[in-house]
C-alpha cells in the first residue's frame, strides 16, 4: 500500500530544499510522531500535527513550543548535536516552501548534526564496552546531579502519580493477555507491583523528600545513544510529556539497564549501573529497581503488542513485533521473581585486586559493589577524585564508613540483592560485625581474601592512575602490621583468590536460589 506524503515532506526530500549541500539521496525516516530527513552533514525533525491522550502537537504554535522544548532540554546532555531551530515559510504564489527564510512560519524543523552509528548499532557490531557504560555511568550521574527539581517536578514521584501510569499500562496490555503474554505473567506482574508499591510506600514518600524525582532524559536506551566526536552521546529525550521525564533518576536508569538486560548483556547493565550508583552514592535507590525495571520492560511489551493492530504492518513485521513483545513481557514477570540475597566481604591489601576482583564478580553475578573508598568520601561531602585527607581517615571516620557499608549491604541483601562490599576488612570486629549481622537476617555470606606478591602490589599502586583509592605504597607496611589474621570462625567463610593469576570463581558463587 503506497502511502502518499504531505506536500511539505515531499519538498524537503529534495536537494535544493537545502541551503546548503546534502548527500543524495535524502532519507526520510518516520516514527509515529516525526519525520525525520537524513542529509548528510545535518538531520531535520519536523513533528507531525497529531494529539494522542500523552503528547499535543495539533497547532502550530504547539510544534512551535516543543521544538524549543526539544532543543534546551536536550542540549543538557548532547549541546554538540542539537543545534537550533528553524523556521519553514511557504510562498504563497507558488507554494513552495524555504527553510529560515523571511516571513511567517508554517512550520519549523529542529536541525542537528548527523551521526554514523547509533547506540543500538555500536551493541549489534560489539563496539559497546564496560569502559564504555562506566564513563556513561558518569555522565548520567553527573546529569541527574544537576538536572532541576522542585515540588511540582517531585509531585511526580507521589504513590498516586506512579500508581495511575502503571494501572494505565495494565489496562492497555489486557486485550494481549493470552496472545503476548500469559494470564499467569500478567496476574503476577500486576499482583507484584500493587504490593510493592502499597507496602513500601514510605520508600516513595522518602525518594521525593530527597529530591530523587528529577527533570530527567525519559527514554534511556540504546537507540537514544550515539557516537559522535569518539564520545558516546545521549539524545532525544521526552519534551512532549513532562510526566514520562519528570521521574525517579533510579527509573530514568532503570531503561537502559533492562535493554541492555533485555538484549542479553547483564554484565554492560551491571557496570553503568554500579559506576552510576558510586558517582551518585544513591545505593538505597537499589531498592527501587524491581517494579522499574518490571515496568519499562512492561511498557515496551505493550509497544510492540500495540504494533499488531497496525493494517499497514505485514505479516512477517507482526510475527516479530510478537516475539519481541512476548520476550518483554517474559522479562517483566522475571524481575518480579526476587532471588536470596546474599553478602560478599572483599578483604586484603590496598592493591592486592580487591576492586577489580569485586568488578569482575558483580558482573558475573549481577551484584552492587560498594566500595569503601566511594562511602568514605560520600560521607565527607569530598568529590570521589579530590584527594582525601587525614581527617578522613581517622578511626572515627573508618568506623562510620564500615558502619555504612554494612547498612547499605544487609538492607539491600535483605531485598534480594547479592551485594559486594569492597573493602580491606582487616579487621575481626568489621567482619565479626558483618557475620553476624548476616546470620542474624540468614543472609549467606563469603568472605573473598585477595592475595597477591608483595611486588607486583608495589606496582600495581605505582601505576595506579584515575582511580578514586588514595592508597599508597608507603601504607602498605602499616596496613600489613594493622590487619589481623582470620579466626578459626571466620575461616570457614573465606575464600583465597591469587589475584597475580586469571581469576575463576568457585562455583557455590554463582547458586541464585530463589527467596
Amino acid at each position: 500500500m503506497e502511502i502518499s506524503l504531505p506536500s511539505l515532506v515531499q519538498q524537503m526530500l529534495q536537494p535544493e530544499f537545502y541551503p546548503h549541500p546534502v548527500a543524495e539521496p535524502i532519507k526520510l525516516l518516520q516514527t509515529h510522531i516525526s519525520y525525520v530527513f537524513l542529509t548528510g552533514d545535518h538531520v531535520y525533525k519536523v513533528k507531525k500535527s497529531i494529539k494522542f491522550g500523552f503528547l499535543d502537537f495539533s497547532t502550530l504554535a504547539l510544534r512551535s513550543h516543543f521544538c524549543q522544548e526539544e532543543l534546551r532540554l536536550n542540549r543538557r546532555l548532547a549541546p554538540d548535536l542539537y543545534l537550533s531551530v528553524l523556521p519553514i515559510t511557504q510562498d504563497p504564489s507558488t507554494a513552495e516552501f524555504h527553510l529560515n527564510a523571511s516571513g511567517s512560519a508554517v512550520e519549523y524543523a529542529v536541525q542537528m548534526r548527523q551521526f554514523q552509528q547509533s547506540g543500538l548499532e555500536l551493541f549489534e557490531r560489539g563496539q559497546l564496552t564496560a569502559a564504555t557504560m562506566q564513563a556513561l555511568g558518569k555522565q548520567i550521574a553527573h546529569f541527574h546531579q544537576m538536572a532541576a527539581t522542585n515540588a511540582e517536578i517531585c509531585a511526580n514521584g507521589s504513590v498516586a502519580s506512579v500508581c495511575e501510569i502503571d494501572e494505565n499500562n495494565f489496562q492497555l496490555s489486557l486485550p494481549f493477555v493470552g496472545r503476548t503474554q500469559t494470564e499467569r505473567q500478567f496476574e503476577q506482574t500486576y499482583d507484584f507491583i500493587k504490593r510493592f508499591v502499597h507496602e513500601h510506600e514510605d520508600w516513595y514518600v522518602q525518594r521525593q523528600a530527597e529530591g530523587k524525582i528529577r527533570d530527567c532524559h525519559g527514554d534511556l536506551h540504546l537507540n537514544n545513544l550515539c557516537l559522535f566526536q569518539d564520545r558516546i552521546q545521549v539524545f532525544d529525550c521526552i519534551e512532549f510529556n513532562t510526566e514520562f521525564r519528570h521521574i525517579d533518576c533510579i527509573y530514568d536508569v532503570a531503561f537502559l539497564v533492562m535493554d541492555l538486560e533485555f538484549r542479553k548483556r547483564p554484565d554492560l547493565a551491571n557496570a553503568f549501573l554500579n559506576t552510576y550508583l558510586e558517582r551518585t552514592g544513591d545505593y538505597w535507590g537499589v531498592v527501587m529497581l524491581p517494579p522499574y525495571l518490571a515496568m519499562r520492560a512492561y511498557i515496551r511489551g505493550n509497544v510492540n503488542s500495540l504494533g499488531l493492530n497496525d493494517l499497514a504492518i505485514s505479516a512477517e513485521q507482526k510475527q516479530s513485533l510478537e516475539d519481541e513483545a512476548r520476550a518483554y513481557y517474559r522479562l517483566a514477570w522475571q524481575y518480579t521473581q526476587r532471588s536470596q540475597g546474599r553478602l560478599f566481604l572483599m578483604s586484603g591489601l590496598s592493591g592486592s585486586g580487591k576492586s577489580t576482583v569485586a568488578r569482575q564478580l558483580a558482573a558475573q553475578i549481577n551484584a552492587i559493589q560498594i566500595r569503601s573508598d566511594a562511602v568514605r568520601k560520600h560521607l565527607a561531602g569530598l568529590p570521589l577524585e579530590q584527594k582525601g585527607t587525614d581527617e578522613i581517615y581517622t578511626p572515627e571516620m573508618t568506623e562510620k564508613t564500615y558502619g555504612r557499608l554494612l547498612e547499605l549491604g544487609m538492607f539491600l541483601a535483605r531485598q534480594g540483592w547479592s551485594v559486594i562490599l569492597d573493602a580491606k576488612y582487616d579487621r575481626q570486629g568489621f567482619r565479626g560485625d558483618a557475620i553476624a549481622s548476616a546470620n542474624q537476617y540468614k543472609i549467606p555470606l563469603q568472605i573473598l581474601h585477595c592475595t597477591a606478591p608483595m611486588e607486583v602490589i608495589c606496582d600495581r599502586l605505582r601505576h595506579r592512575r584515575g582511580d578514586i583509592a588514595d592508597a599508597t605504597v608507603d601504607l602498605l607496611a602499616q596496613q600489613q602490621q594493622q590487619a589481623e589474621m582470620f579466626s578459626e570462625e571466620e575461616q570457614k567463610y573465606v575464600n583465597t583468590i591469587a589475584t597475580q593469576n586469571e581469576i575463576s570463581f568457585p562455583e557455590k558463587f554463582f547458586a541464585a536460589d530463589k527467596a
